[in-house]
């Protein structure tokens, strides 16, 4: 009997440590919002891979979402963001994931993707005169 307590408060324990790795917000951090494109050679208007961030609004060439949340998880190699995307009714049809993972590498450099195994690199595109 003692040793079901202790392992039920063990995992008790260890639950709560992990989910307090986790930090939500409301909007997409400062950091990670422009444009993204996959092209190095820039980001010009007829690029298809560009990705654009806002404060609460994920765009691409193939969907416009509302972010209503972004979770931020500590790694060993800096944070992994998770934006849930909330797509309209006709992209939801067509099976549009509900999150995007983004993982900075630097401040010009992101890796992105709807799941950890399809994480693609982005340059940020500079910013409109």
């Amino acid at each position: 009997m003692r040793v079901t307590g202790t392992l039920v408060l063990a995992v008790a324990l260890t639950s709560q440590e992990a989910a307090a790795d986790i930090k939500r917000h409301a909007l997409i951090p400062e950091p990670l919002r422009g444009s993204w494109s996959m092209n190095t050679d820039g980001c010009g208007a007829d690029d298809k891979s560009i990705i654009v961030l806002s404060d609460k609004a994920y765009a691409s060439g193939e969907a416009q979402c509302a972010v209503p949340w972004v979770s931020e998880t500590a790694s060993p190699r800096g944070p992994i963001f998770s934006a849930h995307l909330q797509c309209s009714n006709q992209q939801a049809k067509k099976g549009a994931p509900s999150n995007l993972i983004m993982r900075p590498v630097d401040a010009n450099q992101m890796s992105i993707g709807f799941d950890l195994n399809s994480l693609k690199t982005y340059r940020k595109c500079a910013a409109k005169q």
